[in-house]
Formats: structure tokens, sequence, C-alpha cells
């Protein structure tokens, strides 16, 4: 769906990004992250054919972006941070409105494409409401309903849940993954759990430089080959410590906590291998019972934070969007 080759964008004499590639597939929910100033609007901007890149090969659905701008436009549906709504008009009138811009002349088919976006993301029963009206987490929904008018093939969501209560936020989290049975979707948000709960794929940027993409699970690889153990026993503290710590492959053991004969702490072992056997085992014969015992792998916000460590957070949403 998206092929990004050596992508670069200069603001003068200020890179943005710097010779990015990348390639997203079809049906792929592929989240975006990266610090304030780090591209991430940058790069969004590009594929909407917003802006051109400096340098660089871009490919959305086949077309060539700058050169096929109109061509890939037509496959892209877009919910900026900021939706572009009018209050002052109902929710049928804006989304007519806005398949009118995006070339569905025939009325009866306008209808039809408002109806079906309606329907996908809940709005039927709202659409003869001023958009004024509605809670946030609805007008979400009319700038999610918009991007889907035109049947694009990429939609791509900027801050989605950003404002919203929780509720709010697990009603869009399931529309988009609904919306990633049939489109790709490129997703950006500061909220790593969401990115987490919903992307199959992540690219992390740092500095305009692409620093990781993969699936979470593999990011966690590329950071560090080791694994944890997370475990609560029935036992005495220094026995259980011993115990675990004289397993081959386990590097450091860390007591979390001793109360009324219980202990509960982490074990980190030198690779990627399952020791909750030998744990178990080597518990038992220290004489002590295993309550619990569970494999623990890195948060993305602890990848996140490790890739992009060093990086000055005191850049702001303004200058990001100066910058960008």
């Amino acid at each position: 769906m998206i092929e990004v080759s050596h992508l670069s964008k200069k603001y003068g004499t200020h890179p943005a990004i710097e010779d990015l590639s990348f390639t997203v597939g079809d049906g792929q929910i592929f989240g975006l992250l990266g610090p304030n100033g780090a591209g991430k609007s940058t790069i969004m901007n590009i594929l909407t054919g917003y802006l051109a890149p400096t340098s660089g090969e871009v490919k959305v659905a086949g077309f060539s972006l700058p050169e096929q701008t109109q061509q890939a436009k037509a496959c892209v549906g877009y919910l900026p941070e900021q939706p572009p709504l009018y209050p002052e008009m109902t929710v049928q009138e804006y989304l007519d409105f806005a398949a009118e811009l995006k070339g569905v002349k025939k009325k009866a088919e306008r209808k039809e494409q408002v109806l079906r976006a309606a329907r996908r993301t809940g709005l039927e029963d709202v659409l003869p409401r001023l958009i004024r009206s509605l809670s946030k987490g609805y007008r979400q929904r009319v700038g999610i309903a918009q991007a889907l008018l035109g049947a694009p093939q990429l939609i791509i969501l900027d801050e989605p849940t950003v404002g919203l209560d929780p509720a709010q936020v697990i009603e869009i989290r399931r529309l988009i993954q609904e919306l990633g049975k049939t489109h790709t979707v490129i997703l950006s948000s500061h909220i790593l759990s969401e990115v987490q709960a919903v992307c199959s794929q992540v690219l992390i940027l740092s500095k305009g430089h692409l620093v990781a993409v993969g699936a979470p699970e593999q990011l966690a690889g590329m950071l560090d080959s080791g694994s944890w153990l997370h475990a609560t026993v029935l036992g005495e503290g220094k026995a259980v410590l011993k115990a675990v710590g004289e397993i081959p492959g386990i590097r450091r053991v860390a007591l979390e906590s001793e109360a009324d004969g219980q202990v509960t702490f982490t074990a980190e072992s030198v690779d990627a291998a399952d020791r909750r056997a030998e744990v178990s085992r080597a518990l038992s014969r220290a004489g002590c019972t295993v309550l619990a015992l569970a494999a623990e792998s890195r948060t993305l916000e602890e990848i996140f934070l490790a890739l992009t460590e060093g990086e000055s957070d005191q850049n702001d949403e303004e200058e990001e969007g100066k910058a960008e």
C-alpha cells in the first residue's frame, strides 16, 4: 500500500526527516510513534499529498508522489488531530458536503456513501443533529466518517482519541480495529498503550530518523536478547533468591516484596529462552510453593523510551507544527 524510499524533507536548512525507508502492507494497522518534533506530521502530510518531499520516492497505492498527487489523494482518507468540522452544519449536511468535495458527484451515490460511513461509525442516529451539539467522541466519529468517504484504501488517523474520556477511547479503538479489517490504517498517537493494543506494526522516529520498525514483540527483541520472569512464592526471601540465582542462564534476581511468608521477585535471563519450568523445579527443590509465575516482555513504552533516549522533549506541539 505504501512504499517509502530514502525520503527526506527540509524546511530551509532544517531537516524534518532524513533518509527514511519503510513499507506498509495492505490491511495493516501501522503505528507511527515519536517525540514531538520527530517528523510524524511531516510524513503524514507527504502521504496525504499536502507536502512534497525534498528528495526520495513515495508511492501510495502504486501512485508516485508528487507526480501523481490527484490519483494518490483519491486513495487516502485523512483525520487530522483537529477534525475540520463545521459546527453549524448537521452531520448529514457535513458528510454530504465532504463527499462532494471528494468527487462523489452523483446525489444517489453520495447518499449511499454517507449512510454507509455513518453506519460504520455509529452515527446513524445523529445524522439530523447539529455538529456543535455532539460530544467530543461523536465529533471524532464524524471526522472518521468523512475520512471513509470516497472509498479510500488508506486511512490516516492523527491522534484520534485525544481529549476523549475512557469509554469513548475504547469505542474509537474498537472502530479502528474494525477499519483495519477492510483498510490499511496509519495511526499516529502519543498513547503508547493504544498503539500496542491496535497496531500490528510500529514505526518509531527520533529526530527525523527511523530508529525501529516492526511488530512490538520484534522491537523488544531488538533492544535486549534477555527475558524476564515475575513470580510470587511461599518461602523465605534469601532461600528463594539463592535457588533461582543458581539456575544456569539467570543473570539477575531482584526481590520486589516479602511479607507474611510470600516472596515476590523478578528474574532476568541472559536470552529469550522460557525458563519457567526450570524456575518452578528449583523452587520446589528449595521447599518453596509457587503461587504465580509468568513470563514478561517489555512494554511499548519501555521500547519507545529506550529507542528515543537522549532526545530532548522540550519541543512542544507548536514547534512540531512549525518544523514539520
